[in-house]
C-alpha cells in the first residue's frame, strides 16, 4: 500500500552546485522554523570543517510539511571521497532532486552520483539551479543533461523528467523560465506530483533497514533508517538481524523522527517514515530490525571497501607532549573506536606495533577529515603517507584505479599530461572548448594520485579544476614514481635564523619562519634536487669587530611555503611523517638519526641493483 502522507526523497549534486543552500530554503519556507529565527548559512553543515572546506561531508536527514505532507529530505555530499554516504542515502528514498549549476553544467560528480539514483530506478526531478548567474546558460546545461542520461543508459521513461529553475540562495524556483514565482512552492508542488509516497504497510511484520549511524554520549550508538514495513513501540521486543545470526529480545531506549534539524522522541513510528532508535547495541549498516517472534530481514546493504590506508602513530618527536591534551595509545585507540561507531567507510586495524594503528577510508580527503577533526579536539599524534589497498584476483595484485577529469588552461595541457603519464595515467579523452579551456579524462592508478594535487595547483596557479571517481580495481602497474625532489632536513634542535634562511636559498624553498623552533630530523623544506640535504638552520651570524649582528637587517628572507595539512600529507613520501598537535603541523623522518636514515638508503641503493 502506498502512504501518501510522506515523500522520501535524497537531493544529489557535485560539489558546490548547492544543494545545502536550497535545503536552508526549504526549511524556511516549509514554516519547519518561525518567520523571526534567523537561520546561519548553509545549516544542514553542522560541522565547522563543512562550513570552512565548503562542502557536505556526511549524508543529512531532516523533514519539512508542506500541506500536510512530510517530506523527509536527505542532504547528500556530493565529493566522490564519501560516495558511500550518497549510496546508503539512495536506500532511504523513493525519488531525488539532481540539481546542476546553470553555469557549470553536469560535472564528473553528477555523472556519478545519476548514476547511482538510475541503478535504483528511483524517479529524477532536474532543478538547474543559480539561474542568476550572469554567465547562466540553460538551454545549452538542460541538453548536457539529456546528453548524460542517454550515456547512463536511462530507459524512456527516466528521461522523461520534469525540470524546475532555481536560484536556491534567493529561495525561488519557477516550472518555466520566465514565470515571476518568488517561493519555492513550485518545487515543493513537483515533489509531491512526481515522487510517489513510500509502499509501505503498518499491518504487516516490523522491518527496519539500518543505513546510517549516529553516536550520542547519552543514549549511545543511534541507527538510522527506513521503516519500509509495520510499527516500532516502546517497551516492546524485537529482533536484531545481523549478518551472521539473530538475537532476539531487544529493547529501545528512544525512539525518534525528523522533524527540521532535530530529533523528536516519540513512543510510535509508522512504515514509510525515515526514523532513527536508540538502545540496542552493536548494530551494523545492513542489519534489520524486526519482529520478535517471527523476524523478517531484508536484503543487506553493501558498504563501499576502503582504498586508501594510513598510519596512526603516537607521537614521538622531541616536542611530543608540549601542545596536545591526548597523546597515548589509549586516547588515539578510543578516539578510533569511538570515530567506527558512526563511520562505517573508516576501518581500523591493530599493527604488529603497539604505538601504531592501520586506518583505512576512501581517499585522502576523508582521511584529511579525520585527521583535522581529532587535531581540533586536542589529540596529538602522527600519520604516515597514504597507501593504496590491493586485493588478490586469481594470483594476480590488483590495485584500486580513478577517472580522473581535469579543467585547465589550454598551455597547461603539455606539462600536466607529462606528469600524469609518468604516474602511469593514460588519458582517454580530450576535448578543447575553443576558450582558451581544454577538458582531459584519464584513467590512472589512484596511487599515482596520491601527492598530485598539490603538484596539479601549483601547475595551473591555481586555475585548474581537478575530480577523480573510483573506478575499479586492475592489475599491479609497477613502481610509480611519486614526488621527484628531495628534502630540507635540519641536522639539530634550535630556532630558525635569518642568516641561515639567506644561506640557503639557493639550495630550495622553506617551509618554516624565522624563530621557528625546529629540531634534528625534522623537514624544514623541499630542495630543488632529486636527494635529501641535512643543513644547519639555526646558524648565527659570527661577529667581528667589523661588523654588528645587525647589520644584514636589510636583506629580505624570501618568505615560507606554509603547507596545510591536506598539502602536508601529500607532499612527504614514504620514509617520512606528519606530526600534528591542536596547534602545529610539522614534517618530519621516520628515523630521526642522519646516520641511520643515510645507512637505510644505502642499503636501498644496492637492493635495487641487485
Amino acid at each position: 500500500m502506498r502512504k501518501n502522507n510522506f515523500r522520501n526523497i535524497a537531493i544529489i549534486a557535485h560539489v558546490d552546485h548547492g544543494k545545502t543552500t536550497l535545503v536552508d530554503g526549504m526549511l524556511q519556507q516549509s514554516g519547519t522554523f518561525k518567520a523571526h529565527q534567523e537561520l546561519q548559512d548553509r545549516v544542514m553543515d553542522s560541522m565547522d570543517l563543512e562550513k570552512e572546506r565548503g562542502i557536505t561531508i556526511t549524508a543529512k536527514n531532516t523533514a519539512v510539511y508542506y500541506k500536510d505532507i512530510k517530506i523527509n529530505i536527505m542532504d547528500t555530499p556530493g565529493h566522490a571521497d564519501f560516495g558511500g554516504e550518497v549510496e546508503r542515502s539512495l536506500n532511504l528514498v523513493d525519488g531525488a532532486l539532481l540539481l546542476v549549476d546553470a553555469s557549470e553544467g553536469p560535472l564528473p560528480q553528477t555523472r556519478f552520483v545519476l548514476k547511482k539514483a538510475l541503478d535504483k530506478n528511483i524517479p529524477i526531478i532536474l532543478v538547474i539551479n543559480k539561474i542568476d548567474r550572469p554567465d547562466a546558460r540553460i538551454d545549452e546545461v538542460v541538453s548536457e543533461v539529456y546528453d548524460l542520461f542517454i550515456d547512463l543508459d536511462a530507459n524512456d521513461e527516466q528521461i522523461e523528467f520534469p525540470i524546475i529553475y532555481t536560484n536556491a540562495k534567493e529561495g525561488i524556483a519557477h516550472i518555466k523560465l520566465e514565470d515571476k514565482s518568488e517561493t519555492l512552492d513550485p518545487l515543493f508542488n513537483t515533489i509531491l506530483t512526481n515522487i510517489p509516497g513510500p509502499i509501505a504497510d503498518d499491518a504487516k511484520t516490523p522491518q527496519f533497514l539500518i543505513t546510517n549511524l549516529d553516536y550520542d554520549s547519552y543514549v549511545g550508538q543511534i541507527a538510522i533508517g527506513r521503516l519500509n514495513n509495520g510499527t516500532l513501540e516502546m517497551n516492546k521486543r524485537y529482533s536484531l538481524c545481523g549478518e551472521e545470526k539473530n538475537t532476539s529480545g531487544h529493547k529501545f531506549s528512544a525512539l525518534y523522527t525528523f522533524k527540521g534539524l532535530k530529533k523528536n522522541k516519540v513512543d510510535k513510528l509508522e512504515a514509510g517514515d525515515i526514523i532513527a532508535v536508540a538502545g540496542i547495541e552493536n548494530i551494523t549498516i545492513g542489519d534489520t530490525i524486526s519482529s520478535h517472534e517471527n523476524p523478517e530481514p531484508l536484503p543487506r546493504i553493501e558498504i563501499d571497501e576502503p582504498t586508501v590506508s594510513m598510519l596512526f602513530y603516537v607521537n614521538n618527536s622531541p616536542f611530543a607532549g608540549k601542545e596536545g591534551k591526548y597523546l597515548t595509545t589509549r586516547h588515539i585507540n578510543d578516539r578510533l573506536e569511538e570515530e567506527i561507531l558512526s563511520n562505517v567507510s573508516l576501518q581500523v586495524l591493530k599493527t604488529d606495533r603497539t604505538d601504531a594503528y592501520e586506518v583505512r577510508g576512501r581517499g585522502e580527503l576523508q582521511m584529511a577529515v579525520l585527521i583535522e577533526t581529532m587535531r581540533r579536539e586536542g589529540y596529538e599524534f602522527m600519520v604516515s603517507k597514504p597507501k593504496v589497498i590491493t586485493r588478490e584476483e586469481n594470483g594476480q595484485v590488483m590495485e584500486p584505479m580513478e577517472k580522473v577529469f581535469l579543467d585547465v588552461p589550454e598551455d597547461k595541457v603539455g606539462v600536466l599530461t607529462e606528469k600524469l603519464s609518468a604516474r602511469k595515467g593514460r588519458m582517454t579523452n580530450l576535448q578543447n572548448h575553443g576558450f582558451g579551456r581544454v577538458s582531459l579524462e584519464f584513467s590512472i592508478p589512484s596511487r599515482g594520485l596520491i601527492g598530485f594535487r598539490s603538484q596539479f595547483i601549483t601547475d595551473t596557479k591555481g586555475a585548474g579544476i581537478m575530480n577523480k571517481l573510483f573506478d575499479g580495481y586492475a592489475p599491479w602497474f609497477g613502481r610509480i614514481p611519486q614526488r621527484n625532489t628531495g628534502a630540507l632536513i635540519s641536522d639539530r634542535h634550535g630556532k630558525v635564523t635569518t642568516y641561515a634562511c639567506i644561506n640557503m636559498a639557493d639550495r630550495g624553498e622553506l617551509f618554516v619562519s624565522v624563530g621557528t623552533e625546529v629540531y634534528d630530523g625534522m623537514v624544514i623544506g623541499e630542495r630543488n634536487k632529486t636527494n635529501d640535504l641535512a643543513l644547519n638552520i639555526t646558524r648565527e651570524k659570527k661577529l667581528s669587530n667589523m661588523r654588528s649582528s645587525g647589520s644584514d637587517n636589510t636583506v629580505t628572507v624570501r618568505p615560507p611555503r606554509e603547507l596545510s595539512l591536506d598539502q602536508s600529507i601529500e607532499f612527504i613520501s614514504e620514509d617520512e611523517l606528519v606530526e600534528i598537535t591542536p596547534m602545529s603541523v610539522r614534517l618530519r623522518k621516520m628515523d630521526l638519526d642522519q646516520q641511520k636514515r643515510e645507512a637505510t638508503q644505502k642499503k636501498e641503493r644496492l637492493s635495487d641493483q641487485h
